[in-house]
């Protein structure tokens, strides 16, 4: 049931305490992009995205999408946030981000995957051995496939609710 427990678990991008993340040798923060940045309807990151990118590159982060969405959907996120992007991740499958991890300078230590996602971002993040962040979820529109997936995900947190391992709405760093 680990595999399904985020390492932080907060409301949103913008309540993350990303001084704590740096405190904690994390350098490359690998954001999802659906529900976690912005809802499904939107086709360009908000302004207050483009703000906290910006603060968080000046401070040294390095930033990459990676989301399961094909490459039409994330690209114009890339172009306007100025961050490298895997698309197609097939996320809780590993491979694509290993890729990416093993062709960048860091070490397993010192990445973050950040998402709203226990199926598919934190079991993502604990597969592969890196921080996992859990958001809640920006909006109830979702693609199909996630919202079977979100079914699944309540059970799950039912039960580890029961271990008292991790509680929706509890939020800790």
């Amino acid at each position: 049931m680990e595999i399904y427990v985020p390492d932080i678990y907060n409301e949103d991008i913008y309540k993350i305490n990303y001084d704590v993340l740096m405190s904690r040798g994390i350098k490359c923060l690998i954001f999802d992009l659906d529900n976690t940045l912005v809802s499904i309807k939107e086709m360009y990151p908000r302004e207050e995205t483009k703000k906290l990118f910006d603060e968080l590159k000046k401070k040294g982060f390095k930033i990459i999408l990676a989301s399961n969405s094909i490459k039409a959907r994330v690209k114009p996120f890339h172009e306007e946030l100025k961050v490298d992007y895997i698309y197609s991740a097939k996320k809780p499958k590993i491979d694509k981000i290993n890729e990416y991890i093993l062709s960048s300078k860091f070490g397993l230590d010192e990445i973050a995957l950040i998402g709203d996602s226990m199926m598919d971002d934190v079991v993502c993040g604990n597969t592969i051995g890196i921080t996992t962040v859990l958001l809640d979820q920006i909006s109830k529109a979702e693609f199909p496939i996630a919202r079977l997936k979100r079914i699944k995900e309540k059970k799950i947190q039912k039960r580890l609710r029961d271990k008292d391992l991790f509680t929706k709405g509890r939020y800790y760093e």
